[in-house]
Order: structure tokens, then sequence, then C-alpha cells
């Protein structure tokens, strides 16, 4: 940390370094894929965004907002996209329902999605299908958990039976499994489907290309890999697929020029101004501006390491802990394959344990984990340091003894 010549703190992301977030309780926290606590960076963003309202009023507006636009170019950047193509929103699930309600559907569509996957993309596709009389339906993720080429030769089947679009995660809630989505999404423009990828378990830990894996729509939210808050997020629309879309989702700022009335005199306010013709369309209406500034600055650091470092940093530090894990009678759920990890380890607990007691043991030892229907889930980041995995260890030998004599 450092300071500038405006007395501006200049705050430094460093591997395996937790000197950013001073107030947080835990030993070893493992629950990023849930909510991120906020480093000093997006703490220090939040109180400048009220300062200069509370001083400015709506004359701070316009420097946010370009700070907005420079959060768009980095979330781009993060992602291999452009800045025009990606849309800031409230959350992953917006995303999800904007596409889900304004893909131009034919009766008796057919949604292929997958058993597993995190509610968020799998309700609004369900009510896409009851809405417009659509087919969906889900596929087991355990031939992908077996291994790639199995999954895709059954998504390749099914495919073959016609599908208007495959809807996936990035990377699986419970199992951390990364799924293939270059291949996917080849196997989906092959037989003329669209590939939609919800990413909020990968952005900020997970190397994605939007562009080179050929994905046509992307969603992710801000308060979990991206170490923002909640409450934000952003869609990534691939520029060919825009104009095919249907708007049935748009508000006042969803048009060209949509603030002319406000600051140019008289004679700008018209309600026939064209749609704009790129992802920010979906940009519809008043935003969260504090949590924008928030997630800014945890993109800004999370970009200074770069998202193969982080990913390489934290597989590092799952290889021993899972071992470990192993060695206790844990059965892992991390693929073998090294290219279907993420940044996270789902594990199941030896058949003489309940899971909730473990989770609560572990909890009472400040290791902070998750148990998301039933999986024990660790995932650290870029401030977890190596060290953690002995206390970890040790605080779940302690916890495990304590339930042996229960």
């Amino acid at each position: 940390m450092t300071t500038t010549g405006d007395n501006r703190t200049e705050h430094i992301a460093r591997l395996g370094d937790r000197s950013l977030f001073p107030a947080l309780d835990a030993r070893a926290y493992l629950n990023h894929a849930a909510v991120s606590p906020p480093s000093l960076a997006v703490r220090e963003a939040v109180r400048g965004w009220l300062d200069d309202y509370g001083r400015c009023g709506v004359d701070a507006f316009l420097a946010w907002n370009d700070r907005r636009l420079a959060l768009r170019q980095t979330l781009a950047g993060l992602i291999g996209a452009q800045a025009s193509d990606l849309a800031l929103i409230a959350s992953a699930t917006t995303g999800v329902i904007d596409i889900a309600l304004c893909l131009p559907w034919q009766r008796g569509d057919r949604i292929i999605g997958f058993r597993g996957e995190f509610p968020a993309n799998v309700t609004p596709w369900q009510r896409a299908a009851e809405l417009y009389q659509l087919d969906m339906t889900l596929l087991s993720l355990d031939p992908f958990m077996r291994s790639h080429a199995e999954g895709l030769a059954v998504l390749d089947g099914e495919l073959g039976r016609g599908a208007r679009l495959v809807a996936v995660s990035a990377v699986q809630f419970q199992t951390g499994l990364r799924m293939p989505l270059a291949d996917m999404a080849a196997l989906c423009h092959r037989h003329g489907a669209e590939l939609f990828v919800d990413a909020i378990q990968a952005c900020g830990a997970v190397p994605i290309d939007v562009v080179a894996e050929g994905i046509d729509y992307l969603t992710c939210g801000g308060h979990k890999w991206l170490m923002g808050v909640e409450g934000t997020g952003f869609l990534y629309i691939a520029p060919h697929r825009i104009n095919a879309l249907t708007p049935h989702l748009a508000g006042w700022l969803s048009h060209e020029d949509a603030v002319a009335f406000l600051g140019e005199g008289p004679g700008h306010l018209h309600y026939d101004r064209p749609l704009k013709r790129d992802s920010t369309r979906f940009e519809i209406g008043s935003f969260n501006g504090a949590g924008f500034a928030a997630l800014h600055a945890a993109v800004d650091l999370i970009a200074s390491i770069g998202v193969p470092a982080i990913y390489r940093h934290v597989n590092a530090y799952l290889d021993p802990l899972e071992t470990a894990l192993n060695e206790r009678g844990f059965r892992s759920l991390r693929a073998s394959d090294p290219a279907a990890r993420s940044a996270q380890l789902g594990v199941l607990p030896p058949p003489e344990f309940d899971v909730l007691d473990i989770h609560r043991a572990l909890t009472r030892r400040k290791i902070s984990c998750a148990i998301p229907d039933g999986v024990l889930r660790f995932a650290p980041h870029w401030p977890n340091h190596a060290d953690e995995v002995d206390v970890i260890v040790a605080a779940l030998d302690e916890a495990l003894a304590e339930l042996r004599h229960c």
C-alpha cells in the first residue's frame, strides 16, 4: 500500500498476502465461491463514492460514470471481449433473465441444461419454456465428471436431436468441475445452437476468453471471484448475436443518446430514439453506483495480478489440501484432469460423519467454508497463503476427534 501525490491510497495485491483484509476474522477464508469479503481498496472506493456524492450531489455523476465506463473496459479485458459487448447489470441472474426472455424463440424450440446447476441458470430457462412453449431438457453432469470426452459425446447426441440453446455454468458450484466451453460452443454451432454461460464461479480466478472459446452469451455477478459486492454484475453478448434479440426488456437508458434531453436544452425529449445496437442496450436504468465503484477497485486488483497467475496459485494451494483430506477418508470431487479443475475443492465426508457437524466444527475454529447441498467446499483466492493449509488440516483433525467422542 502506497500513497500517491494527491493523497489517494494505492493498494497493491500480492498472491498469498491478505494484508488488504485487516478486518477479516477467519483464520482461513475459503468462501470466495459464496461471497468475497471487501478489501481495503473496495471499502475505500465505496467511501470515496459516498463522499463525492455527499459533497457534489448530481455533479458527481459524470466523474463516476467515466469510471464505470473504465470498469466495463477492465471487465472486457478479463474475458477477451470488447467493452461495447458488455452491459453492466445487477447480478448474474439478471443476465440469464435478459437472454431467456429476449431470444427470438419459436414454439417447440429446445433448451438443454444440466442437473446440478445452480438454480440461477435453470429457473429463468424454465420460465422461458413455459412462456414461449419450449422444450427443456436437463442432462446429467456425471459423464463430464468422468471425462470431458464422454460428456461431449453425450451432448453431441442430444444436440443431434435439435436444440436452440445450451445453458451451462463455466464451473459447477458444488464440485468445482470446469466445463469444456470451447468444445461445447463448437458442438453447439455445428448443430445450429448457441451457448449461454453462467461464469459467476469462474471469472476472476479461472481463465475465460469468450472470443477464442466461441461463447455466445456470458453472465457474471460481482460478489464472488471478482471480489466486489452484491448487486453488481455484467452480461456479455457476442456482437453477431445482439441484433437477433427481441427487446422485450428495455428501459429509458436503452435508447441511443438517452440522456440528451437532460442537458441540451429544449426539444430533445423523444420516445422514438432507436435502441442501442450493442450489449449496453441491457443497461436499462439507474445503476448501483456504489456497487460498481467497489467492483472497479476489486477487479483492478485482480487484473494487476492476472487471472492465469491466480488460477495457478489457487490450484497449488488446493493440491496439498486435497491430499490431506483424502488421507482422512474424505472423497474428493475435484477432477483428476487438470483441465477440468477450477479454483475450488468439493469433498464428501467419511460415512461416519455428518457434513453439517463438520461444517459447524470448522466454523467454530474460524475456518470459513461452505456446504452447498451437502458438499464440503473450499474456495480460496489470491489472498490465501499456502501456510493456511496446515491450519485447516489441524482444525479438521481437532473437529473429527471432537465429533468421534460426541
